[in-house]
């Protein structure tokens, strides 16, 4: 082995992973030294994840070669790559949400004194990670009372735990706020000059030049480049993630907002936490963003219109008439589609196909003399791949096939054939890449454009700044206040943003 290549942890090199329909990597290579951060950038579909699964045995590779510390090893289960010092901290969570966090920490491995399991043992242990690690969460609780951002925590200790050298975080930041990031930051810092090597995956270009050394891009399974990350610019990243310059982030508005569409007042939810006494209009052609910290309620909001969470008080009118969505077959019915926050959980079916996920939404129209019409539904399944851009092999492809991007679109196509009027986007974009994040854009841009009433929340202030006409913002349930994007606030709109946002805590 030559001095330069020793240098390694990790060698994966000429990776080739194949579907059915579709070649999902091509010669991949990803080289992570020592005690480093090596970012894996890339566009939804690039092959990053397939590529890091690969390593840690969810898949096998087709041909290739990966090495750790020098010696070829070929995993063909997730344990053999845990035994191997290889840990991987999935963007969705696997925890069993009834069991407490010790439970959840030790699942498959508890510690055992005479043939029983040695609770106190196990709960120092804990303990004892996550004092090392700063992590202030009690062992004992119930890991589904956490909020997203600790179960995140306790997954990367859990990792932790198993004296890993090398460490993959999958989109470790999308639901955490910007305090946790800096804790997360933190973490792997201390880890770094441990001498563990990270993989890092996140579609944040300030992230991955702030906690990076270097920086691997691929492009459609293939191997791109690599670059030290103090080397590279976020144009230069973007500019080889989609093989085109992206001269501006955010679309240019066609939208013209003309009379109110919806008008909101008063609106309460019945059980906690919800929005409260919540008043506000949504005009025809508006881009209504929606902002807040996280716990102001936002999706509270979306979810108390749309009828899926109970409605205390307050009233909805839609083209100056009062209506009342008391389920989301009332609000489909009214004019009205949610996108869920979580994509995986609530959104799409994964085992069914993409023409399953994309009429779900629309079964009543393709009933004839009680059958449903195939014919139809493929149609429209076509007309959804077509209109949205979705890359897929196949209208029959399980969706859980796609990546996250090609899983909103199809989501988002679901929605468009039910024909709505107001379309209400909880995180549209979350964890999905720069290139199809501007088709997102672009599409919410031409929906718009057409008449809709479009409502975005978003935990990313400057997309809300550049896609939307005003943007609403949430402070602990409470409407603080409304903010007019055409007015001119010298560059200050995230600060004003941020004063309204902590008006009622």
């Amino acid at each position: 082995m030559s001095e330069k290549m020793s240098e390694y942890i990790l060698e994966m090199t000429n990776i080739e992973k194949q579907f059915p329909g579709v070649k999902a990597l091509d010669k991949a290579n990803l080289m992570l030294k020592k005690g480093s951060v090596h970012a894996l950038m890339g566009e939804n579909g690039a092959g990053k994840s397939t590529l890091m699964k690969c390593l840690f045995g969810v898949y096998v590779e087709d041909a290739g070669e990966i090495k750790i510390d020098g010696k070829p090893v070929r995993f063909t289960n997730p344990k053999q790559a845990l035994d191997n010092g290889v840990a991987m901290v999935h963007q969705e969570l696997n925890q069993v949400l009834r069991r407490s966090v010790m439970e959840n920490l030790w699942l498959g491995r508890f510690i055992k004194k005479g043939g029983f399991i040695d609770d106190k043992k196990c709960y120092e242990e804990t303990k004892k990670i996550f004092e090392d690690l700063d992590i202030d969460v009690d062992p004992k609780t119930i890991i589904g009372e956490l909020s997203v951002s600790q179960r995140q925590m306790v997954e990367i200790a859990k990792a932790v735990s198993y004296d890993a050298k090398i460490l993959v975080l999958d989109e470790p930041t999308s639901s955490l706020t910007k305090e946790e990031v800096g804790h997360l930051f933190r973490i792997i810092n201390r880890l770094r000059d441990r001498g563990v090597g990270m993989v890092y995956i996140s579609h944040k270009m300030e992230e991955i030049l702030e906690i990076s050394d270097d920086v691997t891009i691929m492009r459609d399974g293939k191997w791109i480049a690599t670059k030290s990350a103090k080397d590279i610019t976020m144009d230069e990243i973007i500019k080889l993630m989609v093989g085109r310059d992206l001269t501006e982030r955010f679309p240019e508005k066609t939208n013209k907002p003309g009379e109110v569409l919806m008008k909101v007042e008063g609106l309460t939810g019945k059980y906690m936490p919800s929005c409260i006494d919540a008043s506000f209009e949504l005009r025809k052609g508006e881009v209504l963003g929606v902002a807040g910290l996280v716990g102001s309620r936002r999706t509270e909001l979306l979810e108390t219109i749309f009828g899926i969470a109970h409605r205390e008080s307050g009233k909805i009118e839609l083209h100056g008439k009062e209506i009342y969505n008391k389920d989301s077959r009332q609000a489909i019915k009214n004019g009205f589609a949610l996108l869920t926050e979580e994509r995986r959980a609530t959104g799409i079916i994964p085992l069914q196909s993409i023409t399953f996920n994309a009429v779900l939404a629309n079964m009543k129209s393709y009933l004839k003399c009680g059958l449903l019409s195939t014919k139809k539904m493929e149609k429209d399944a076509k007309w959804v791949i077509d209109s949205m851009h979705v890359k897929t092999p196949s209208s029959k492809t399980h969706i859980k096939s796609l990546s996250g991007g090609n899983q909103q679109k199809v989501i988002i196509g679901r929605w468009l054939l039910t024909e709505p009027e107001v379309l209400l986007l909880d995180e549209p974009t979350r964890g999905i890449d720069v290139g199809a994040k501007f088709e997102i854009y672009q599409l919410i841009n031409d929906l718009a454009a057409k008449g809709k009433g479009v409502m975005v929340v978003s935990s990313e202030m400057p997309e809300l700044i550049g896609i939307c006409d005003r943007i609403l913002v949430m402070s602990n349930g409470r409407v603080a206040g409304i903010l007019d994007m055409k007015k001119d606030y010298h560059g200050q709109e995230q600060e004003e943003i941020m004063r309204l946002a902590a008006k009622y805590i």
